[in-house]
Protein backbone atom coordinates (compact mmCIF):
# COMPACT_ATOMS: atom_id res chain seq x y z
CA UNK A 1 0.00 0.00 0.00
CA UNK A 2 1.29 3.19 -1.09
CA UNK A 3 0.85 6.28 0.94
CA UNK A 4 0.14 9.86 -0.30
CA UNK A 5 2.22 12.66 0.91
CA UNK A 6 -0.42 14.22 3.08
CA UNK A 7 -1.20 10.49 4.20
CA UNK A 8 2.96 10.17 5.31
CA UNK A 9 2.09 13.69 7.00
CA UNK A 10 -0.76 12.75 8.97
CA UNK A 11 0.79 9.54 10.40
CA UNK A 12 3.86 11.63 11.49
CA UNK A 13 1.97 14.47 12.86
CA UNK A 14 -0.42 11.60 15.17
CA UNK A 15 3.09 9.41 16.10
CA UNK A 16 4.11 12.63 17.62
CA UNK A 17 1.12 14.32 19.12
CA UNK A 18 -1.61 11.46 19.16
CA UNK A 19 -3.90 10.62 21.03
CA UNK A 20 -5.25 14.15 18.52
CA UNK A 21 -8.35 15.25 17.26
CA UNK A 22 -9.22 15.12 13.80
CA UNK A 23 -9.16 19.34 13.94
CA UNK A 24 -5.83 19.44 15.55
CA UNK A 25 -4.59 17.43 12.63
CA UNK A 26 -6.74 19.54 9.97
CA UNK A 27 -5.38 22.59 11.62
CA UNK A 28 -1.08 21.54 11.65
CA UNK A 29 -1.91 20.81 7.75
CA UNK A 30 -4.10 24.01 7.50
CA UNK A 31 -6.89 22.26 5.41
CA UNK A 32 -10.31 21.47 6.33
CA UNK A 33 -11.69 18.77 8.20
CA UNK A 34 -13.85 17.80 5.06
CA UNK A 35 -10.82 17.69 3.14
CA UNK A 36 -8.67 15.57 5.95
CA UNK A 37 -11.86 13.35 6.25
CA UNK A 38 -11.02 10.99 3.29
CA UNK A 39 -7.62 10.51 4.37
CA UNK A 40 -8.21 9.28 8.02
CA UNK A 41 -10.55 6.71 6.36
CA UNK A 42 -8.12 5.20 4.71
CA UNK A 43 -5.60 5.36 7.44
CA UNK A 44 -7.94 3.71 9.78
CA UNK A 45 -9.60 1.03 6.94
CA UNK A 46 -6.01 -0.04 6.36
CA UNK A 47 -5.17 -0.49 10.52
CA UNK A 48 -2.44 2.39 10.46
CA UNK A 49 -4.50 4.37 12.70
CA UNK A 50 -7.17 4.16 15.70
CA UNK A 51 -9.80 6.27 16.36
CA UNK A 52 -11.90 6.63 20.08
CA UNK A 53 -14.51 8.77 20.55
CA UNK A 54 -13.84 11.98 22.32
CA UNK A 55 -10.18 10.22 22.78
CA UNK A 56 -8.85 11.30 18.87
CA UNK A 57 -6.42 9.39 16.73
CA UNK A 58 -3.78 7.22 17.41
CA UNK A 59 -1.17 5.06 15.78
CA UNK A 60 -3.25 1.39 15.99
CA UNK A 61 -0.73 -1.12 18.21
CA UNK A 62 -0.87 -3.85 14.78
CA UNK A 63 -0.16 -1.66 11.91
CA UNK A 64 2.16 -3.86 10.06
CA UNK A 65 0.40 -7.24 10.34
CA UNK A 66 -2.64 -5.23 8.79
CA UNK A 67 0.00 -3.94 5.96
CA UNK A 68 0.69 -7.65 5.92
CA UNK A 69 -1.95 -9.15 5.21
CA UNK A 70 -3.91 -6.72 2.59
CA UNK A 71 -0.43 -7.09 0.53
CA UNK A 72 -0.14 -10.41 0.50
CA UNK A 73 -3.83 -10.49 -0.99
CA UNK A 74 -2.78 -8.64 -4.25
CA UNK A 75 0.87 -9.98 -4.76
CA UNK A 76 0.90 -12.78 -7.55
CA UNK A 77 3.22 -15.68 -8.01
CA UNK A 78 4.42 -13.79 -11.65
CA UNK A 79 5.74 -11.26 -8.83
CA UNK A 80 8.48 -13.16 -6.80
CA UNK A 81 8.82 -16.70 -8.55
CA UNK A 82 12.05 -18.02 -9.17
CA UNK A 83 13.89 -19.77 -11.82
CA UNK A 84 12.90 -23.28 -12.66
CA UNK A 85 15.42 -25.87 -12.06
CA UNK A 86 14.69 -29.09 -14.00
CA UNK A 87 16.07 -32.25 -15.26
CA UNK A 88 15.25 -34.54 -18.25
CA UNK A 89 13.29 -37.13 -17.85
CA UNK A 90 15.98 -39.82 -18.85
CA UNK A 91 18.36 -38.24 -16.08
CA UNK A 92 19.54 -40.55 -13.83
CA UNK A 93 18.71 -40.33 -10.39
CA UNK A 94 22.79 -39.71 -9.60
CA UNK A 95 22.42 -36.99 -11.68
CA UNK A 96 19.50 -35.60 -10.18
CA UNK A 97 21.10 -35.60 -6.93
CA UNK A 98 24.10 -34.19 -8.21
CA UNK A 99 21.92 -31.60 -9.87
CA UNK A 100 20.03 -31.06 -6.72
CA UNK A 101 22.91 -30.45 -4.46
CA UNK A 102 24.71 -27.62 -7.10
CA UNK A 103 21.48 -25.70 -7.53
CA UNK A 104 21.10 -26.12 -3.97
CA UNK A 105 17.00 -26.69 -4.01
CA UNK A 106 15.18 -29.19 -2.41
CA UNK A 107 12.90 -30.05 -5.35
CA UNK A 108 13.72 -30.28 -9.41
CA UNK A 109 10.90 -30.38 -12.04
CA UNK A 110 11.78 -32.95 -14.52
CA UNK A 111 10.58 -32.34 -18.20
CA UNK A 112 10.56 -33.76 -21.51
CA UNK A 113 12.80 -33.99 -24.24
CA UNK A 114 10.47 -30.30 -25.67
CA UNK A 115 10.45 -28.75 -21.77
CA UNK A 116 6.92 -29.75 -21.09
CA UNK A 117 6.84 -30.80 -17.48
CA UNK A 118 6.25 -34.51 -16.84
CA UNK A 119 7.27 -34.77 -13.03
CA UNK A 120 8.44 -33.63 -9.73
CA UNK A 121 11.09 -35.06 -7.77
CA UNK A 122 12.06 -34.02 -3.90
CA UNK A 123 14.94 -34.74 -1.79
CA UNK A 124 12.52 -37.90 -0.08
CA UNK A 125 12.34 -39.16 -3.18
CA UNK A 126 16.15 -39.37 -4.27
CA UNK A 127 16.89 -40.43 -0.59
CA UNK A 128 14.27 -43.55 -0.84
CA UNK A 129 15.80 -44.61 -3.94
CA UNK A 130 19.44 -44.87 -2.71
CA UNK A 131 17.85 -46.20 0.53
CA UNK A 132 15.88 -49.12 -1.36
CA UNK A 133 19.56 -50.05 -3.22
CA UNK A 134 20.03 -49.94 -7.15
CA UNK A 135 22.42 -48.77 -9.12
CA UNK A 136 21.27 -45.17 -9.30
CA UNK A 137 23.64 -43.80 -12.56
CA UNK A 138 21.53 -46.25 -14.10
CA UNK A 139 17.76 -45.58 -12.12
CA UNK A 140 16.11 -43.21 -14.66
CA UNK A 141 14.19 -40.11 -12.28
CA UNK A 142 10.63 -41.28 -14.10
CA UNK A 143 10.93 -44.11 -11.76
CA UNK A 144 11.14 -41.96 -8.41
CA UNK A 145 9.38 -38.95 -9.73
CA UNK A 146 5.58 -37.64 -9.20
CA UNK A 147 4.22 -37.77 -12.35
CA UNK A 148 1.50 -35.82 -13.71
CA UNK A 149 -1.43 -35.03 -13.57
CA UNK A 150 -0.27 -35.46 -9.82
CA UNK A 151 1.26 -32.75 -9.46
CA UNK A 152 0.30 -29.69 -7.29
CA UNK A 153 0.99 -26.39 -10.05
CA UNK A 154 0.63 -23.30 -9.68
CA UNK A 155 0.34 -20.09 -12.23
CA UNK A 156 1.35 -16.40 -12.82
CA UNK A 157 -2.20 -14.62 -12.35
CA UNK A 158 -2.23 -16.65 -9.06
CA UNK A 159 -2.26 -14.98 -6.13
CA UNK A 160 1.35 -15.90 -3.52
CA UNK A 161 -1.52 -16.85 -0.96
CA UNK A 162 -3.44 -19.45 -2.58
CA UNK A 163 -0.18 -20.70 -3.77
CA UNK A 164 1.01 -20.98 -0.27
CA UNK A 165 -2.16 -22.67 1.23
CA UNK A 166 -1.65 -25.21 -1.81
CA UNK A 167 1.53 -26.14 -0.07
CA UNK A 168 -0.04 -26.22 3.23
CA UNK A 169 -2.60 -28.43 2.19
CA UNK A 170 -0.53 -31.19 0.27
CA UNK A 171 2.62 -30.93 2.30
CA UNK A 172 5.23 -29.95 -0.61
CA UNK A 173 7.82 -27.18 -0.31
CA UNK A 174 7.40 -26.30 -3.74
CA UNK A 175 5.30 -25.71 -6.72
CA UNK A 176 5.84 -25.96 -10.47
CA UNK A 177 4.85 -22.40 -12.25
CA UNK A 178 3.60 -23.42 -15.53
CA UNK A 179 0.95 -22.08 -18.73
CA UNK A 180 -0.94 -24.33 -20.91
CA UNK A 181 0.41 -25.42 -24.27
CA UNK A 182 -2.01 -23.98 -27.03
CA UNK A 183 -2.93 -26.94 -29.03
CA UNK A 184 -2.39 -29.14 -26.93
CA UNK A 185 -4.55 -29.50 -23.64
CA UNK A 186 -2.44 -31.87 -21.45
CA UNK A 187 0.46 -30.45 -21.87
CA UNK A 188 2.10 -27.42 -19.84
CA UNK A 189 5.50 -25.76 -19.89
CA UNK A 190 7.39 -24.89 -16.91
CA UNK A 191 8.37 -21.45 -16.44
CA UNK A 192 9.08 -21.10 -12.52
CA UNK A 193 9.07 -21.98 -9.55
CA UNK A 194 7.37 -20.95 -5.89
CA UNK A 195 8.64 -22.11 -2.97
CA UNK A 196 8.53 -22.22 0.52
CA UNK A 197 11.69 -20.06 1.02
CA UNK A 198 10.46 -17.70 -1.75
CA UNK A 199 7.30 -17.07 0.62
CA UNK A 200 9.35 -16.68 3.59
CA UNK A 201 11.42 -13.85 2.03
CA UNK A 202 8.75 -12.37 0.85
CA UNK A 203 6.96 -12.31 4.23
CA UNK A 204 9.59 -10.67 5.92
CA UNK A 205 10.12 -8.17 2.88
CA UNK A 206 6.81 -7.20 3.90
CA UNK A 207 6.63 -7.06 7.45
CA UNK A 208 10.06 -5.09 7.72
CA UNK A 209 7.93 -2.82 4.94
CA UNK A 210 10.85 -3.91 2.06
CA UNK A 211 8.07 -3.62 -0.68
Amino acid sequence: MELSPRQQQILAIVKRSGPITSQQIAEELNISRAALRPDLAVLTMSGLLEARPRVGYFLSSKPTQALVAEEIKKIKVGDVKGLPRAVKVNTSVYDAVVTMFLEDVGTLMVVDNEGYLEGVVSRKDLLKAAIGGGDLQKMPVSVVMTRMPNIICTTSDETVLTAARKMIEHEVDALPVVRPVEGQEKKVEVIGRLTKTTITRLFVELGEGGR
